[in-house]
């Protein structure tokens, strides 16, 4: 059965979802394709009244489902049953979310619902398996690390991988025992919607995970400065995630978890296998267009293999073909609104007028839709608007260097370190790199995830605080007191 649909025809779950129901309410955001740049719907503003009801509705459903009380293996069993509906309703959230991101409908059912549904099923398993530790002491006390939820956990997710980044969030804090209030981006919310929508279906008590939609001035300033909201997690901008610093700060104190933006290096020996090598790193930027913080938009390549690498990239790069993300066939997405397309453009105008050479792409495609070619510019130095701005778009700069130092040196970001790239078959370089760069993931002759969720992510410096997936991500939804007792 093919998984292309009519947009025109697709019905869309709009609206808040509070204590397991639908819920209207607040002004609307209008939403456009990317695909074809065609209005089809408003986005609901929760207002701070309608963020304060769902905080109250996790807050009861908290107290009156013991969620974080019971039996450990019960939010297992629930979880499970979670992902095992994800998955079976894989073709219906596949469809919403293709409607309105920038991902085609295929990938998802392959791809980010697939990979969702395995890393829920992850982080429940350690609802059993991570808990309190008694300590060493001497003979007349008794020392114990009490691990305890935190309450309620507010949750931001951004519009690049919607149904992703919602599993990220909401997998580790249920399984740790908290309730969730969830804003996902104004410009593809309602993938989320159902997906809270399943949660209540699958037997999770309802109103433990609520979804609040909106923008960030009104309804994400209002989810991360309310005083019950006991924890953060954002994935987004830097910018973003200043502001809700900020705003924490204002009106209060409270951990966060925050996966920021990123200007990742990949570095490419002349022992690489280049053909390996030019897959992976056009797999990259082309891949969701480059709307990935992780992307690796920065080649750092030795001065002997450019040339050879660069052919192999641009060939591949002329391959690419648009299409609607409705559309079964279609591998390249488009850039998620007209103004984030106009921002790709100016940057890359810059980076042109600055010296750059653009050795492919450059501009907008032709007819509808926000779709922007594959470019690559080399001809860049450090200073490059192309190099020092996280663009978000299919753009890779090119430079190149003789030394390990100098591409240690370039492979440096005064901003960001997020994730790395290194491509070598040199054994002991591939250490020293992996321990010198900056970064606070390191792919070796790769640049990709893998299936291997035990694995954290998350950044050096502006890149973030915290670490999103693996062991990290669940005990970072977990309180801990020590206890003492006098024998």
């Amino acid at each position: 059965m093919s998984l292309s649909f009519n947009p025109d025809a697709l019905s869309l779950p709009i609206g808040h979802f509070i204590g397991g129901k639908l819920v209207a309410g607040g002004e609307g955001i209008e939403m456009k394709r990317p695909s074809d740049g065609r209005s089809y719907g408003q986005c609901p503003v929760a207002s701070p009244e309608i963020v304060e009801r769902a905080v109250k509705s996790a807050k009861a459903a908290l107290k009156s489902s013991n969620w974080g009380g019971v039996r450990p293996r019960e939010r297992t069993k629930a979880l499970q049953a979670w992902a095992d509906l994800i998955e079976a309703e894989a073709e219906t959230l596949a469809k919403i979310e293709a409607l309105s991101s920038t991902r085609p409908v295929g990938q998802l059912v392959a791809g980010d619902i697939a990979v969702t549904a395995e890393q829920i099923r992850f982080f429940a398993e350690f609802a059993d398996k991570e808990g309190s530790d008694l300590v060493p002491t001497d003979d007349q006390n008794l020392g114990m690390i009490i691990s305890e939820p935190y309450g309620v956990v507010g949750a931001i997710t951004p519009w690049n991988f919607p149904v992703s980044m919602a599993g990220w969030k909401i997998g580790p804090a249920l399984a740790a025992g908290n309730a969730v209030v969830l804003k996902p981006s104004e410009m593809t919310p309602f993938s989320t919607v159902y997906m809270a929508e399943l949660a209540v279906r699958a037997g999770i008590p309802a109103g433990l995970l609520n979804v609040v939609l909106g923008d960030g001035q009104t309804t994400g300033n209002a989810l991360t400065g309310h005083p019950d909201i006991a924890k953060i997690s954002f994935t987004g901008s830097t910018r973003a995630g200043s502001a809700i610093m900020e705003n924490v700060a204002r009106t209060g104190v409270k951990p966060m978890t925050l996966e920021l933006g990123g200007k990742s290096p990949q570095v490419v020996f002349a022992d690489a296998d280049l053909e390996k090598t030019a897959c992976a790193i056009s797999g990259s930027v082309v891949f969701n267009a480059g709307q990935a913080c992780v992307a690796g938009t920065r080649l750092i390549v030795e001065k002997s293999a450019a040339p050879a690498l660069i052919d192999m990239l641009i060939a591949r790069m002329k391959t690419v073909r648009s299409g609607p993300t409705w559309n079964e066939t279609t591998h390249y997405s488009p850039i998620i609104s007209q103004r984030q397309l106009n921002r790709i453009g100016s940057i890359v105008d810059a980076a042109l007028q600055a010296g750059g050479e653009c050795l492919i792409g450059g501009q907008s495609m032709e007819g509808a839709g926000y779709f922007y070619e594959p470019t690559l510019i080399a001809n860049v130095d450090q200073s490059s608007p192309a190099v020092v701005e996280e663009i978000f778009g299919p753009v890779l700069t090119i430079q190149t260097f003789e030394t390990e130092e100098e591409a240690l040196a370039l492979a440096d970001h005064p901003t960001y370190g997020l994730a790395s790239g290194l491509f070598t078959r040199d054994l002991s370089r591939t250490i020293r790199f992996a321990r010198q760069i900056q970064a606070g993931t390191v792919w070796i002759n790769r640049y990709s995830r893998s299936r291997d969720h035990i694995l954290p992510t998350g950044g050096y410096k502006q890149s973030g605080i915290g670490k999103d997936l693996g062991r990290d991500a669940y005990l970072a939804n977990r309180k801990t007191k020590s206890v003492l007792i006098s024998l």
